[in-house]
């Protein structure tokens, strides 16, 4: 493997960690308050299906992203009735919103576009494009560090740098803000901040609110950033999967952005090599895929820590009398 098979490695790994790292980030606001999302999915589909669809028939992708954010908020808000003001089980609601979202997208899709269940090709102003960091060109030449400046770090569409950008800003928002720490409070004791004369209901609300502005980017970036266009299913398991980065991050989101790299690297490695020859070994890429769940389980059970999750998760909240 030469340098710039590891520079190509590691832009591969960054275009693949954006999806999941939104995603996560929007699961780490809603567990937060203490609202379990495992209808991440759901939403990042839904997203994915109307940018792609608002850009193919305006030709414009920000009103695509624009149409992508409203959808997932939409579904989100879906979510937090049933989970926050009815009190339904959050899981439930969750598998609803997948099976919701994969069914609607694709009925939708061939009902517009008579394609098989997908959305036109992308092209020029319906999808976004690649975005040149100062210097890199001129950058580009200095060894070692010029070709991972120029070549892995620069390049990427908008959506990739607001994505890592969303890192220090839900650090901040989280842990540096009265929100943030409001927020995290609900999700551990919700009847203390009720207590405190802080509506618990307004403040899952927003979080649910913020879930769906991450995942509607996550899905917008999937299908007019890293793909030219919407098909069927085409998440892949990424919000699953972003749940099991969030785990593996014991809900951080320092740790969130190291997990979604992980994930992002595996995946990269997988889809480069058929399998890892170390000489004494052969690895197929199928185990090097399996790897992140199976450091999961091991920190879930509690081998590499404990991966304690916020007290008061998945329990809606019954105000006392």
């Amino acid at each position: 493997m030469t340098y710039i098979d590891i520079v190509q490695i590691f832009d591969s790994t960054i275009r693949l960690a954006t999806p999941l790292l939104l995603a996560c980030l929007a699961g780490l606001f809603s567990e937060r308050s203490g609202i379990v999302d495992i209808g991440l999915e759901g939403k990042m589909l839904v997203a994915a299906f109307f940018s792609a669809a608002t850009a193919a028939l305006t030709g414009d992708v920000w009103l695509g992203l624009l149409a992508g954010i409203a959808a997932a908020v939409v579904f989100s808000l879906i979510h937090g009735v049933a989970s926050i003001t009815f009190r339904g089980d959050q899981l439930i609601s969750g598998v609803a919103i997948n099976f919701l979202a994969a069914g609607m997208t694709v009925l939708i899709a061939q009902d517009w576009f008579q394609q098989g269940s997908r959305t036109p090709s992308l092209t020029g102003d319906a999808r976004f494009g690649s975005i040149d960091l100062p210097f890199a060109e001129a950058l580009s030449g200095v060894p070692f560090l010029g070709p991972l400046y120029a070549d892995a770090l620069s390049g990427h569409t908008i959506l990739v740098y607001v994505g890592f950008l969303a890192v220090p800003a839900t650090w901040w928002v989280l842990f540096r803000t009265r929100f943030g720490l409001r927020l995290r409070a609900v999700g551990e004791n919700p009847g203390a901040v009720d207590t405190a004369g802080v509506s618990v209901n307004r403040l899952r609300y927003a979080a649910v609110l913020i879930t769906g502005l991450l995942t509607g980017l996550a899905g917008a970036y999937l299908a007019t950033g890293l793909a030219a266009g919407f098909t069927k299913d085409m998440t892949a398991g990424r919000g699953y999967i972003a749940l099991a980065a969030l785990i593996f991050a014991k809900w951080r989101p320092w740790y969130a952005l190291f997990a979604c790299l992980l994930f992002g690297f595996l995946q990269a490695v997988s889809n480069r090599y058929s399998t890892l020859d170390f000489g004494l070994i052969e690895i197929p890429n199928a185990f090097v895929l399996a790897l992140p769940y199976i450091l999961t389980v091991v920190i879930l059970a509690g081998f590499v820590g404990r991966a304690t999750p916020p007290r008061a998760g998945g329990e809606p909240y019954v105000k006392e009398r």
